[in-house]
């Protein structure tokens, strides 16, 4: 019977020890991994009162501050009247990049809060933009009265 205790006391201290070498690896292997991270100079851009018609186009910076390329791999608008361009490119670690995002004032008047998801290899960010559309002044049609001559 003692024997049996000490066999299983011993195995269990064995497989304990064993666990507990395998986690100090994965860790150790985990710090050392190569990592991509971003920092955006700024996450919102307010574009204040515009003017219905007018472009409207705010740039966000960022920096891979990671060790690793840094790729892009999709910017996708909360809707269709935000328009996304960015760098297809990987951009190398310390390097900056540009995601623009255009929002289409036209027939649009009123505020608007949008948002601009990156989704990149250092994961997800949400940009945002927002402001007021002010509606165009109606074109001004010719008064037929003062065109005609009287006779």
């Amino acid at each position: 019977m003692k024997k049996t205790l000490l066999a299983f006391t011993f195995l269990a201290f064995s497989a304990a020890g064993a666990f507990a070498q395998e986690k100090t690896t994965q860790a150790t292997t985990e710090n050392n991994a190569p990592q991509t991270t971003i920092e955006f100079k700024t996450t919102s851009h307010d574009f204040g009162t515009l003017q219905e018609g007018d472009p409207a186009v705010a740039e966000f910076t960022f920096k891979n501050t990671g060790n690793e390329p840094l790729i892009i791999q999709n910017v996708k608008p909360s809707c269709g009247c935000t328009t996304p361009y960015w760098s297809k490119d990987p951009i190398a670690p310390g390097k900056t990049g540009v995601i623009k995002a255009s929002y289409g004032t036209k027939g649009r008047p009123g505020n608007f809060n949008k948002s601009v998801t990156v989704t990149s290899t250092a994961g997800r960010n949400v940009l945002y933009i927002k402001g007021v559309v002010k509606r165009a002044p109606e074109a001004s049609a010719p008064e037929t009265t003062s065109m005609m001559k009287k006779k």
